[in-house]
């Protein structure tokens, strides 16, 4: 299969070259390539993909909120520009989008189908980028997914620890829950989505759900600093540019309806730190 990856330097775009390998690939990235550009679209419709994978996004969340452009031209227009790309060349696409596009108070785990409540700028730029793959393209898989870390790049666990051995002891929020999502595992789903054909919107973590505070002490256990005290704190005490929807656990309904579900985050940490 031709498939092209955006984003392809990225925790997500390397975990997929990895599960990728047997196929044609062809990587498309910053600084040669800015999915903002409507240029790209030519770019990409003239490597004549099968599949385009579209991974490339501005994810810094609060760095959203400081420049709302940026975030709309990248998140949104870029999303734009690629999905326009696939329908010149007839590509299916895979978008991948996030839990932030929930305002996480349903009060229960989200389904593939609730309505996104977008409250920050990063969630509702990612929210428009899923409705233009929605309106231009009938074969599409958005993949919705969450907190997601790799060996490599900066991510919550590489964060947890840089702080710990900066600063000897944290304070992190105990009332943020999702699912903390390993890059390898996503990645491995993503490659089993697309040889079904079954296109539609997807809910793709590790399965099980925990706090910001629970992931961070399961870390530092694993890092072997569970030494380091933390201290449990609401996230009315961590202020921050864009606040975090607060419980945003995703339910994966569909894929697990294909076979597709991802191992217990408790077990891909530990995996994680196996593999350092």
């Amino acid at each position: 299969m031709r498939v092209v990856i955006t984003g392809h330097k990225g925790q997500l775009g390397r975990a997929l070259q990895t599960v990728l390998a047997g196929e044609e690939l062809f990587g498309l990235d910053l600084p040669e390539h800015d999915i903002a550009d409507p240029a790209i679209v030519s770019t990409v419709a003239g490597l004549q993909p099968e599949l385009v994978i579209h991974t490339a996004a501005m994810t810094d969340v609060d760095g959203c909120e400081r420049d709302p452009e940026r975030a709309f031209r990248i998140n949104v227009l870029g999303t734009h520009n690629i999905a326009l790309a696939c329908g010149r060349c007839g590509a299916a696409m895979v978008h991948i989008s996030t839990n932030e596009v929930f305002d996480g108070r349903l009060g229960r785990p989200y389904y593939e189908w609730d309505t996104p409540t977008p409250r920050s700028t990063y969630a509702r730029s990612k929210a428009a980028a899923e409705f233009y793959v929605r309106s231009l393209l009938h074969h599409f898989y958005i993949v919705r997914t969450a907190w997601l870390y790799a060996r490599q790049g900066r991510n919550f666990v590489t964060k947890i620890i840089a702080a710990a051995d900066e600063r000897g002891a944290l304070r992190v929020v105990t009332d943020e829950v999702s699912s903390p999502t390993y890059a390898p595992d996503l990645a491995a789903a993503i490659a089993r989505l697309i040889r079904t054909g079954h296109y539609g919107i997807f809910h793709f973590t590790n399965s099980g759900f925990c706090s910001r505070y629970e992931w961070a002490c399961a870390i530092l256990e694993m890092a072997g600093r569970g030494h380091v005290p933390v201290e449990p704190i609401t996230s009315q005490q961590w202020e921050r540019p864009a606040p975090p929807p607060l419980y945003t656990p995703l339910e994966n309904l569909t894929g697990a309806a294909l076979g597709i579900t991802l191992r217990p985050w408790q077990e891909a940490l530990r995996d994680y730190f196996a593999r350092g």
